[in-house]
């Protein structure tokens, strides 16, 4: 099948993006007009329906016209669902979970623009995905300098087909990608396309000094963060969240949902008590980000019953803890169980966050060393989390 030529897609998708705030540079500009997405999208996608299923789109079974459009809208399109499912495997709509995408190229962009990389600079990728973003930076920085690698064979397969289609031959490697790649280390720049629990030391290691690592760290489905950090000479890094971020997390750290009688989990509580933070406030971005930097490991689950009514739990199934909370009509109540009061926590951190005056996420700083990593706020003891390496 010969695919159209989308020259005026890719230009006018520049267009967009310039015009936002989030193509900057007119080397990237270059590479986004150069560089066509569709290449990366095959044997097809997968768009959300009404329904919450997922309809198999196939470069093979759609008018080119059509394929052009989808595979330049402002939306990210997944590839796989399950682990394993791709868009030429099935007819009708499927129910599935989203394992492997291409992103939204706003959010593409925007992040390798923070990077902030020049000419001659080794960068070292932390999932190809479909290979659309390792296609940009092989066009800005040259195919020798670009390490990409990928923890799912069959996706880096169809990733380094895809380059090899674009006219990039890479260094593409299937793999762990929290273990970085030492083999070309040090390289001037780290940027992951998966989120992470925490940035991994293994990549402070592989920075040069003065480099930077770009990551999304999180395990919610939202209220993660995009952290970027710089290399030090003394094995550290430090560094900010820098906004928000969403992706979806490295293969080996993506939680596993809970199933089974959820109520059961929690059925026997040591404490139960009024609470002044309604768990609503973790459906804004910044409350929840500070509810994981407070609760690491932590599941967040709703329940809804027939009548409308909301049970929020949250779950560590490694602490053995948990935390139930229920609107009782005047308020809200919380039931705990297990060694770690995982509400206490998260009440405490965001009660101090309200006292200091709701700040942004940016005002949020990061330092890794061998044994933690110490997010804070200013100075209070109340706004500063340190999370040991185990």
């Amino acid at each position: 099948m010969t695919l159209p030529d989308t020259a005026a897609e890719r230009r006018a998708l520049a267009d967009r993006l310039e015009a936002d705030g989030d193509l900057t540079s007119p080397a990237w500009r270059a590479a986004v007009e150069a560089v066509p997405r569709e290449l990366f999208l095959q044997p097809g996608v997968f768009l959300p329906t009404d329904d919450g299923r997922w309809r198999p789109v196939t470069v093979l079974g759609t008018d080119p016209k059509e394929w052009a459009e989808i595979a330049y809208s402002d939306q990210s399109l997944v590839t796989q669902l399950d682990g394993h499912l791709t868009a030429d495997q099935v007819a009708q709509p499927v129910r599935g979970f989203p394992t492997s995408s291409s992103t939204i190229p706003k959010t593409v962009v925007s992040m390798i623009e923070a990077l902030q990389m020049e000419d001659g600079q080794s960068v070292l990728e932390i999932g190809t995905g479909t290979g659309y973003s390792t296609a940009l930076m092989c066009h800005r920085l040259g195919e020798d300098n670009v390490t990409s690698v990928e923890v799912d064979p069959d996706v880096a397969a169809r990733a380094d087909a895809a380059l090899e289609t674009a006219g990039f031959s890479t260094w593409t490697v299937t793999g762990d990608g929290l273990l970085g790649h030492p083999h070309r280390a040090p390289y001037d720049k780290v940027i992951a396309t998966c989120a992470v629990r925490r940035i991994p030391y293994t990549w402070v290691r592989q920075t040069k000094p003065g480099g930077t690592i770009l990551a999304t760290v999180g395990s919610w489905t939202y209220g993660t963060a995009l952290a970027k950090v710089t290399a030090r000479d003394d094995g550290t890094a430090e560094g900010r969240i820098i906004g928000r971020s969403s992706f979806m997390p490295a293969r080996s750290q993506a939680a596993t949902p809970l199933a089974g009688d959820l109520s059961a989990r929690a059925a026997y509580a040591d404490t139960e008590r009024h609470t002044p933070i309604a768990p609503q406030l973790l459906q804004k971005w910044t409350p929840a980000f500070l509810a994981q930097l407070a609760t690491p490991g932590a599941q967040l689950v709703t329940a809804v019953a027939d009548g409308g009514e909301q049970t929020v739990y949250l779950f560590d199934a490694e602490r053995e803890s948990f935390a139930q909370l229920n609107d009782n009509g005047h308020g809200w109540t919380v039931r705990q169980g297990g060694p770690i009061a995982l509400w206490d926590a998260i009440e405490d951190a965001l009660i101090a966050w309200q006292e200091a005056g709701r700040p942004d996420l940016s005002v949020v700083r990061l330092q890794i060393t061998p044994q933690a990593h110490t997010y804070r706020i200013g100075e209070k003891p109340a706004l500063r989390w340190e999370h040991r390496v185990a």
